[in-house]
């Protein structure tokens, strides 16, 4: 069920990391969330996409990391104190769960959204990134996208299994 189809049912309100990049604060659901970390330098993983920096050992687990900046074709910034790497469970393309870091400039706020507060995603004439966009809410003062970070990250899950696979 999406963001527009809870609201029209009734759904009272979810929960939402925000974070920011550049000037832009976006919103994921919280649920996703395993943790945050500080940024650590990871180990880069040859030929793959630009915006795969590469593999994080967590605890023993083997993360991939994604720059949202270079996933979303935004200009880079060079990694500050502030900069993040937000952990996520997410589900794998073969059934189960998947851990996966994504790179941002900082995290704001927990936030509790209203779901007849969330408006469509606005059609942007088909551009891929904006199939990830579930809705805009305001919050704050502020516009927050909210993501599909699930859906952003398959095809970057999907190859990185089909890579460990054939290993």
């Amino acid at each position: 069920m999406d963001l527009t189809e809870k609201a029209r049912n009734g759904a009272a309100s979810e929960q939402f990391l925000t974070f920011r990049l550049g000037n832009e604060t976006y919103g994921l659901n919280i649920l996703r969330v395993k943790e945050i970390r500080g940024w650590v330098p990871v180990t880069g993983i040859p030929q793959s996409p630009p915006h795969v920096l590469g593999i994080l050992n967590l605890r023993g687990a083997v993360v991939p990391v994604v720059d949202l900046r270079r996933r979303f074709e935004l200009a880079s910034a060079d990694f500050t104190p502030v900069t993040v790497v937000i952990v996520l469970s997410l589900h794998a393309p073969k059934g189960g769960t998947r851990e996966c870091g994504v790179v941002v400039d900082s995290v704001s706020d927990v936030v509790d959204l209203d779901a007849s507060g969330i408006r469509p995603a606005p059609a942007l004439n088909g551009h891929s990134l904006a199939n990830f966009i579930l809705g805009v809410a305001e919050c704050d003062d502020r516009m927050v996208m909210l993501m599909d970070i699930e859906g952003l990250l398959q095809q970057d899950l999907a190859a990185a299994t089909e890579r460990n696979e054939a290993a």
